[in-house]
Parts: C-alpha cells; structure tokens; sequence
C-alpha cells in the first residue's frame, strides 16, 4: 500500500463553503473562510485614512456610511480610497486628472457618468446605479452627476494616489477650496 503524504480532497473550485478534508491530522474546515472583520458586525466604523497598512474593511458598507463629500480611507504609495457621498442634484464636478487613473464605484443612488477628451467635449455618457463602477483613464475630463433621490454613495480608487493622506472635505465647497491650492483640473 502506498502513502501519499500530500494529498487532500480539495475541490477544484470552491466558493467557500464546502467542506475540505485535509491530510493528517485529519483537519477539517472550510475553505476560503475569513475571519470576518471588526468592521463587518453591521456597526459603525471609524471612517478615517488608514494609511499604508494592512486593512480589510467592508467597503460597501463603509461607503453607505459615508456622510462626507470625500473622505480619504486608505492612502498608499501606488493607490488610494476615498470614500463620496454626493447630494441629490448635485455631482462631483467636471475634473480631469492628467496622469491618475481613476475607478468609481456606486453602492448606492443612481446618477450620470459623463466623460470625454476636452471638458467641453463630454462625448461619454452613461446611468449608473447601484453596483456600477466608472472607469476613467488618465488624463479624461469626468463628471458624475446625482440624479435620483437619495445620496449618491460611493467609493472612489486612485492610482496613484491623487488627494493628500488624511484628506476630509465635508462639502464640495471645502473640496473645491482645497483642491485649488493644490492643482487639480476642477471646473
């Protein structure tokens, strides 16, 4: 008879929750489990910029949370997140930025995605809503407009990172305020 040490009955595709048995000492357990979160029991969390540390957060959750025009949550070397929450009838405002990728993703509202080569050439347009994401490459004029009835509620991923760590603008005004100190394209 032979022994083969390393061998498990491992599904080939497993979503997480079918049962793995693992090779002596006999284990059992599922695969793909993650220990949840302190920020997945449904409660508040701390809505601030992380930083270049490890993190796992639940990011539908802290977006619908959001009350803040933008909030940085996670600021690194290479990529940053920023949580929005845009008012009714009002939108992020036509920018551009000239060397930032930049994805937007909707937890929540419904609204218009504009984008285009000139900011008077907004030749892109499409309804978003919940569960959409807006890609935006580099240097494409963008704008995002709420056009239902609730807040728009969203997260925002740079690369690179394209707001200073820490950065909290409560309103549009204190955004746009802000980000004319330090060059942004806004209109």
């Amino acid at each position: 008879m032979y022994y083969i040490p390393y061998y498990g009955n491992v599904p080939m595709y497993n979503y997480g929750e079918q049962l793995v048995y693992w090779p002596p000492p006999y284990q059992v357990g599922y695969a793909n489990r993650v220990e949840p979160s302190r920020f997945s029991d449904g409660g508040r969390m701390e809505l601030k910029d992380y930083g270049a540390q490890p993190l796992v957060i639940n990011l539908e959750g802290a977006a619908k949370q959001n009350d803040t025009y933008r909030t940085a949550l996670w600021t690194g070397k290479n990529l940053q997140i920023t949580l929005m929450s845009i008012n009714v009838g009002d939108n992020i405002g036509l920018e551009v930025h000239p060397n930032v990728d930049q994805l937007l993703y909707i937890e929540e509202g419904e609204g218009l995605a504009q984008m285009g080569p000139s900011k008077n050439n907004l030749n892109y347009e499409r309804k978003v809503n919940e569960n959409y994401a807006v890609v935006v490459p580099a240097g494409t004029w963008h704008n995002v407009t709420n056009t239902g009835n609730v807040p728009l509620k969203l997260y925002s991923i740079y690369a690179p990172p394209n707001h200073p760590f820490g950065t909290v603008h409560v309103t549009k005004t204190d955004a746009m305020a802000s980000e004319a100190d330090y060059g942004q394209g806004n209109e």
